[in-house]
């Protein structure tokens, strides 16, 4: 390999080699930051050193440019053998990030060795402030939670205000008559709008009308008509004789069965009639308010043109003879 392509290569790794390391660190956000990583870069430890600190103490950094700026002013110092100032940096860094580390292709062997004693000697510390971290990184985690929780609920509020704004409450009232509580069949108790007591009233008293129009006619059917000839009375066909209604004997049992049935069907019907009258009643109300909500939409407002174009015009001109009116409808 000619030694032409050789110190191209090497040129490009030392190009490369400062940009890949801001690439990492991902900081640059603030140009004085930058400026200080320049100065570095081309030796200017001192003049690092002394406008880094500068910076450092009037503060309002974000925490990525506050542990750049430590560790250029911590190898500016070591670079000019200030090791207090070295030390007092780069432990600052530590402090910041416990589980910072140097580059070791951007930066010389004896600073990288130099950081890792420090990282030793502050183990303890470090795992102190890794705790410690942990724990801020939780309570901003929760309390992170805790603002999008709040957050959502003021959303839902505002959203179940607009809700409620649209909302219009329509209330009705109904009137009822007294008289209904006493038609049969359950009629107050539908009224109030009882529907299951109302079935039941209407069914049981149905079936008890039924039964006792039933044992009526069944009763009725077991009478017989004859006629009976009357002795010593004379009509005018030289005979006399009358209609007689009665029940056989041997449907005696029957008659007694339909008759009771008939009365005890009769006395059930009105006894439950009685009992529906007593509990619409007891139930009724002269009237009853309902409160209904509704979504309220606004009405479409008519647009010019059409409200233009129905409106009629009326325009005056004059003529030979004197003035003219006209009316005109636009549709």
């Amino acid at each position: 390999m000619s030694r032409g392509p050789l110190l191209l290569a090497c040129l490009l790794l030392a190009l490369l080699g400062p940009a890949s390391a801001r690439a990492q660190t991902g900081i640059g956000a603030d140009p004085e930051v930058a400026a200080l990583r320049s100065s570095f870069e081309y030796g200017k430890y001192a003049e690092v050193l002394e406008r880094a600190g500068q910076r450092i103490d009037r503060g309002d950094l974000p925490e990525e440019d506050l542990v750049e700026l430590h560790k250029l002013a911590g190898l500016s110092a070591f670079n000019l053998n200030k090791t207090d100032d070295a030390e007092r940096h780069l432990r600052a860094v530590l402090r910041l990030d416990p589980d910072f580390s140097l580059d070791p292709f951007v930066v010389p062997p004896p600073a990288v060795a130099y950081f890792e004693d420090l990282k030793n000697q502050m183990s303890g510390e470090r795992d102190f402030l890794r705790q410690e971290q942990r724990l801020r990184l939780e309570r901003e985690k929760a309390e992170q939670e805790r603002r999008e929780q709040e957050r959502v609920a003021l959303e839902t509020q505002r959203r179940r205000a607009e809700e409620l704004a649209r909302q219009v409450t329509v209330r009705t009232v109904e009137k009822r008559n007294f008289l209904v509580n006493f038609v049969p069949f359950g009629a107050g108790q539908f009224q109030q709008g009882r529907n299951g007591m109302g079935i039941a009233f209407a069914a049981t008293e149905g079936v008890m009308a039924i039964t006792s129009i039933i044992a009526f006619f069944a009763y009725d059917s077991l009478f017989e008509e004859r006629f009976i000839n009357l002795d010593n009375v004379l009509d005018e066909d030289g005979r006399a004789s009358i209609p007689v209604r009665f029940i056989p004997t041997d449907r005696a049992r029957q008659a007694d069965t339909w008759q009771f049935l008939r009365l005890a069907s009769a006395t059930g019907f009105y006894t439950v009639y009685a009992l529906g009258v007593v509990d619409a009643v007891y139930h009724h109300e002269d009237q009853v308010v309902t409160s209904t909500t509704v979504e309220s939409r606004p009405e479409p407002k008519p647009s010019p043109s059409v409200s233009q174009a129905a409106s009629p015009r009326m325009r005056l001109y004059s003529t030979r003879g004197g003035l003219g009116a006209g009316f005109s409808l636009t549709f």
